[in-house]
């Protein structure tokens, strides 16, 4: 028997009782969703449907209503019904339920109107997207980048106070591992909102750490869902290649509409750093790689109709790696949106104008860009960056290359702009064009950031050709010497992301300098010493090596820094581990965040 319940704007509300389900395999075999009869409650709201399945006050299963769902009357009383790829056979109460739930469900599915999400992004585009992050080894590659993992939690950590007993929003929450970070500042409760099937396994992870009733994992888009209240404050880690890639930053955004009007959102700012650069190494590598299609005979096949086509295609990839800093020929220019005034609609097209004064003569084969963020807390602002200069991160940097060079002097203004333009793969097409003010010397591009080369290879980064301004032979004989005058043993340190080489003594000054870089003075708590343990993931921690000593350790006694609520940053020997464990590219840290041991076991 049918029963019309309330109805109201956001949702409308039909069931049917006495009903007997069973779902049905491949092979046309039944099996009884469970024994006697059940309740289907048809639910529609905006942006989505259901039918619920419910035997007494128990909730059975979720059946989701799609566009793509199918049902078929079969009998006088019965209704197969088709959805995410899985069938059941219902038999209702009486024909006319029958029909009435047929119109019940094509009316829901009419009823709902496409999200946000939905209208900005191809199907197959979320599919595949969501695929990804529905992969342990994926969330895996993401906390394993500590700088990343760390920052997060030093950001929650300094700032308790903002934590303390709030209600918290954790959007794209994947594994979950904000969640706990904001249990361990002191979240009274948190809702992690996470769209793919990784939300079963973080589900799995709150429960097995005994948070079921602090962490409430919510399966689906924050677009589409449904909270129980308003929050205090939002976390998230929306940021892609370039800040923008993904485009889930607007998710971020649109999440505000449960943020409290006096309500934190961390991070809280993000800044777009763009540089020109010069890179003659890179602009031939791509070159060339069309060289494959100049072939005339290729197993007696001429393949040279296709060499402009493939030149093009390869210059339309941005490139992701790292560089040295000194093939910046310009300082960088910034691009910042403030995460707490901007809307969805501000990041859908992005026109950036640029400016720069050429510090370096010579060729400029394309922008450099990279990213910061901001976390604004109450107590302490904590800064996440990619810069070339700081730890490699598992957004390296972007290198967008101009089809042609285009030659400076120094002191030249080179102008131009980039533009970002959203597209339905949740990406951006990426337009750049510059060029010497007051001349015709000018070039540009189209790069499709939803593809590119990823360059990295883990290799030291080279300087550039020219930067030698001593003897680098008579440098490095003279720092053996001052290593020797200092009476000990000194640790070669290769800052392998864009820093100099630079010998530093056993208790961790700096004495010697071998580059025309400022002089600056490193501790041994930014320096691990690698000992015997297999060889570090390359990236851009510090990578000392003993020198003139079969000693594999130094001073243990590192000192330990409070950061609020009981919590320590500890330099640890602990780190770096072996690369053959690791999936992907990682950064290993030079000191690790340790929370109060009252949160440990969140007790």
């Amino acid at each position: 028997m049918a029963e019309e319940l309330e109805i109201t704007d956001e949702e409308m509300d039909k069931s049917f009782h006495g009903v007997c389900m069973a779902l049905m395999s491949d092979e046309g075999r039944l099996k009884r969703v469970h024994d006697g009869t059940i309740v289907l409650e048809i639910r529609s709201r905006q942006y989505d449907a259901e039918i619920r399945v419910l035997k007494g006050s128990r909730l059975l299963r979720v059946i989701p209503l799609i566009k793509e769902t199918e049902t078929a009357s079969v009998e006088r009383k019965s209704v197969i019904l088709t959805s995410n790829s899985e069938s059941y056979l219902i038999r209702l109460a009486s024909p006319a339920d029958s029909k009435l739930f047929i119109e019940a469900v094509k009316d829901a599915i009419a009823r709902q109107e496409d999200s946000p999400f939905t209208k900005r992004t191809d199907a197959s585009s979320a599919e595949q997207y969501f695929q990804f992050y529905g992969y342990l080894s994926q969330q895996q590659n993401m906390m394993q980048d500590y700088v990343r993992t760390s920052t997060y939690q030093r950001a929650m950590l300094e700032n308790a106070a903002d934590f303390q007993d709030k209600v918290v929003l954790d959007v794209g929450a994947g594994s979950g591992i904000l969640s706990f970070f904001a249990i361990q500042a002191g979240a009274q409760k948190v809702y992690a909102v996470e769209a793919s099937s990784m939300a079963q396994q973080c589900e799995f992870l709150v429960q097995s750490n005994l948070l079921g009733d602090r962490i409430n994992v919510i399966a689906g888009k924050i677009e589409e869902i449904e909270l129980p209240e308003m929050v205090d404050i939002i976390i998230s880690e929306p940021m892609g290649y370039m800040l923008f890639n993904e485009r889930m930053l607007e998710t971020f955004l649109h999440a505000k509409k449960w943020l409290k009007p006096d309500g934190r959102i961390f991070p809280s700012q993000g800044d777009l750093h763009i540089a020109p650069f010069t890179d003659d190494a890179l602009y031939m590598e791509q070159y060339s790689k069309a060289h494959f299609w100049y072939q005339k005979s290729f197993h007696g096949v001429d393949l040279t109709s296709l060499q402009d086509v493939a030149l093009s295609e390869y210059f339309h990839q941005p490139v992701v790696d790292t560089f040295d800093m000194r093939t910046c020929m310009s300082d960088a220019q910034k691009h910042t949106v403030d995460f707490s005034t901007a809307s969805e609609v501000d990041l859908q097209d992005i026109m950036i104008p640029v400016s720069f004064v050429i510090q370096q003569p010579g060729n400029v084969h394309g922008l450099a860009f990279w990213f910061e963020v901001a976390f604004y807390g109450s107590q302490s602002t904590v800064w996440l960056s990619t810069a070339p200069t700081q730890p490699l991160t598992h957004w390296y940097q972007v290198r967008c290359l101009l089809q042609k060079p285009v030659f400076v002097r120094q002191g030249d203004t080179l102008v131009g702009c980039v533009h970002l333009r959203s597209n339905t793969r949740q990406s951006y097409d990426v337009d750049i064009e510059v060029g010497v003010a007051g001349s015709n010397s000018t070039s540009s591009n189209t790069l499709d950031l939803k593809n590119p080369c990823f360059r990295y290879t883990g290799q030291p980064v080279q300087a550039p050709p020219g930067t030698n301004h001593v003897s680098p032979t008579d440098a490095y004989w003279a720092s053996q010497d001052g290593a020797e005058a200092a009476g000990g043993d000194a640790y070669e340190v290769a800052v392998l992301n864009g820093g100099t080489g630079m010998d530093i003594q056993q208790d961790g000054a700096q004495f010697m300098q071998t580059s025309q870089q400022p002089m600056t003075v490193l501790y041994n708590n930014n320096v691990l010493p690698l000992g015997n343990v297999a060889p570090v993931n390359p990236g851009c921690i510090p990578a000392p090596v003993v020198i003139g000593s079969s000693s594999s350790s130094v001073n243990n006694s590192l000192p330990r820094q409070n950061v609020g609520v009981g919590s320590t940053v500890v330099s640890t020997t602990q780190f770096p581990i072996s690369n053959q464990y690791m999936i992907g590219d990682y950064v290993l840290p030079a000191n690790v965040v340790l929370p109060p041991a009252s949160v440990l076991h969140y007790k």
